[in-house]
């Protein structure tokens, strides 16, 4: 358990405290895009974790949440038609309470996962949060596969606990759903389908592959996840998030060839097949998220306007350019 910080720091005047941003899952992909960003603009993270961490940057103050306990809670998943089910709670002993106010937070955690920490943002005086959630909750709720319909699920029920605890406590919230997350060869998205060209020198694609993608670079949502923080319009508002560009599933694909110096090569294989390959695939760890249901949605339009961000957070996101840091690492 983290110790309680020393009395002088506690005395921080309305500026300081200000600059004070608390950030949930700070090693997650966008969180290593978020912390450099709070630094420039001369505010401190207080990074919570369950993983111990020597340093995560300058400017970063380092907070382990030590795990007591896990049971089932049984909840209504509103989004699920009311229907009740079981999910693994994780129950943490919060670090000793910060006497300094954090009023800011961001989330960069699974948005159903938030909930665990309401009692630890309302401790530390949490005025405003912003909380990533993702477009699956719209793409995914009438998949084939039932775990993507669970994933949608579970999105749209984190969504309506967030705004309910923060309405009721008086807190301000601001959620974010991004579209296909990419960069620094890192993400579970493009970096993984590059990985599999990479081993295998051919992608699968169902039908004409043609519908169209946003791919959003995570520098790009942690820019709009500071943003959201700051926006004094923003508060209350859910925003999609999208790519500055919008290409056929194809072309998207067609880039990762290129950006690994290889000539595209297609297979078209039928559904029945595919589902086989990916029943194969899912052996392996690194494609155990992958199924039959992504090849469908390979000719499906997935377009987000995010008119809405552009206005009240000035987000003008970056075309989809894959670049070698890009690379799979």
């Amino acid at each position: 358990m983290a110790d309680s910080m020393a009395s002088p720091n506690s005395r921080l005047s309305p500026g300081e405290q200000d600059s004070l941003v608390g950030v949930i899952g700070a090693t997650s992909l966008v969180g290593t895009c978020l912390l450099p960003l709070l630094s420039v603009q001369g505010r401190r993270a207080i990074a919570f974790s369950r993983q111990m961490f020597g340093s995560l940057g300058d400017g970063v103050e380092w907070r382990q949440l030590s795990l007591s306990r896990c049971h089932s809670l049984q909840t209504s998943d509103k989004a699920a038609n009311h229907s009740t089910k079981l999910f693994d709670r994780q129950v943490f002993d919060y670090p000793q309470r910060d006497e300094r106010e954090i009023a800011h937070w961001i989330c960069l955690a699974p948005i159903w996962v938030l909930p665990e920490y309401f009692d630890l943002l309302e401790a530390q005086g949490a005025k405003r949060v912003v909380v990533l959630s993702s477009t699956s909750r719209f793409t995914k709720n009438e998949s084939v596969d039932p775990e993507e319909q669970v994933l949608a699920h579970r999105l749209a029920d984190g969504e309506v606990r967030v705004q309910e605890w923060a309405e009721s406590r008086g807190v301000e919230w601001v959620i974010l759903r991004p579209t296909l997350i990419y960069g620094l060869g890192m993400d579970k998205n493009i970096t993984e389908i590059m990985r599999f060209i990479r081993r295998f020198g051919f992608f699968p694609l169902f039908g004409r592959a043609n519908g169209l993608r946003q791919p959003i670079h995570v520098e790009d949502v942690a820019v709009a996840s500071l943003a959201a923080l700051k926006s004094t319009v923003a508060a209350n508002h859910a925003y999609n998030i999208s790519g500055g560009e919008t290409l056929p599933y194809r072309e998207m694909v067609s880039r990762m060839f290129d950006v690994l110096c290889r000539r595209p090569r297609f297979v078209m294989i039928p559904m029945v097949i595919f589902k086989l390959a990916v029943a194969c695939l899912r052996i392996l760890p690194r494609y155990k998220h992958w199924s039959s249901a992504m090849a469908e949605r390979m000719n499906h339009d997935l377009v987000f306007d995010h008119s809405d961000a552009a206005r009240d957070l000035g987000f003008s996101p970056r075309p989809f350019q894959l670049t070698p840091e890009e690379m799979p690492r």
